[in-house]
């Protein structure tokens, strides 16, 4: 009996410190997943938009993730369109770790797929953004184990991608959620 009593207040103190996941970002993280990058594409980037006023933090993100699905989808050009702005939003916010970080996995991605010369032009975007006195190291040497998904949106989550709170848990670029590190 006691149990039961408690059940409804475990559901509003977990509704309350989760934030509100938008579902337009779940439903673009299901695309994603399920390989409808064109579509996945056009909702990153209309998530992008919107973000610019309302979360700018969130917009570079969204971004890269919606110039990484038009790669995907075969759109190249609008695909790089997308990853330059998003760089250029981290440039602009001061986020050059991030900046870096996205910004190389992008010309990794690619160059693995053949497009060099997209690769230099995202490449020639870093340079010409970094600041002159370069970027300082930061954080734990090495850290700890993240799930490969946001709990909240369903984003993926990688180490060097994602802004850390503590030693343990790190925000979701995509929503802001907090990333435990896997036990």
């Amino acid at each position: 009996m006691r149990r039961r009593a408690f059940r409804p207040m475990r559901r509003a103190l977990r509704r309350a410190l989760t934030p509100n996941i938008p579902p337009a970002l779940q439903r673009a993280n299901q695309l994603m997943a399920a390989g409808d990058y064109a579509a996945a594409a056009a909702a990153f980037a209309d998530l992008a938009q919107r973000a610019e006023g309302n979360f700018p933090q969130h917009a570079p993100s969204l971004y890269m993730q919606a110039g990484r699905a038009a790669i995907l989808s075969g759109q190249t050009k609008i695909g790089v369109a997308h990853l330059r702005r998003g760089l250029t939003l981290f440039a602009s916010q001061g986020r050059f770790e991030r900046m870096q970080a996205f910004g190389q996995r992008a010309v990794d991605e690619l160059s693995t797929r053949g497009l060099t010369a997209e690769a230099a032009e995202i490449n020639d975007v870093l340079r010409a953004n970094l600041p002159q006195r370069g970027i300082a190291a930061g954080g734990p040497a090495k850290k700890p184990v993240l799930p490969t998904h946001c709990p909240g949106c369903g984003a993926p989550v990688r180490p060097d991608e994602v802004e850390w709170l503590d030693e343990a848990t790190a925000e979701c670029a995509f929503c802001g959620s907090p990333v435990r590190a896997e036990s």
